[in-house]
């Protein structure tokens, strides 16, 4: 299962869509070209701590863990904090985000004011998602044993996830 297609079944893209005004569609489409950056953030984050993917999660935690993705799933309009601060630590500047956004708007044809609003929405999702996966799970001794996003994250069940992220970016580039 690809990654799109399990946040669109949390029904995260529905309520993104509603948030910026756009189609589910685009929303999906936009998503497709914005995960490589959040998940290739995300690694580099687990890369650079000397605990791996368990001090990425701890991170996580601190941001509002999965609250995060229950943030952007509620009735209400999501309150973006979270998911700037998320942005903030895994590409370390705004110009990055930006850099993200108009890269993802090339590829799509997308606005990129509506990647721009999307960017910290899917990626509270996917570190909210992250977070129940790894709180759901913590003696497992591969995250592949989690299930749904932690599987997708590590496809080859080695128990590293980092290494397949890389491999899974070229699903999103067809």
């Amino acid at each position: 299962m690809q990654i799109t297609e399990l946040l669109q079944q949390m029904g995260g893209l529905k309520n993104i869509a509603r948030e910026i005004g756009v189609d589910e569609g685009q929303v999906q489409s936009g998503a497709e070209a914005l995960l490589p950056a959040i998940l290739g953030g995300l690694k580099q984050q687990a890369q650079a701590q000397p605990g791996g993917t368990n001090d990425l999660l701890g991170m996580l935690g601190k941001l509002g863990g999965g609250s995060m993705m229950d943030e952007v799933l509620g009735a209400q309009p999501t309150n973006l904090e979270q998911g700037n601060q998320l942005l903030g630590q895994i590409f370390g500047s705004k110009d990055v985000s930006r850099a993200v956004a108009q890269n993802a708007a090339g590829q799509t044809g997308l606005d990129p004011s509506s990647l721009k609003k999307m960017l910290p929405m899917l990626g509270m999702l996917v570190a909210g998602y992250m977070s129940k996966e790894g709180a759901a799970a913590p003696q497992a001794a591969s995250p592949s044993r989690a299930g749904g996003l932690a599987g997708i994250l590590d496809a080859d069940g080695d128990g590293n996830p980092l290494n397949d992220v890389m491999g899974m970016l070229g699903k999103f580039k067809r």
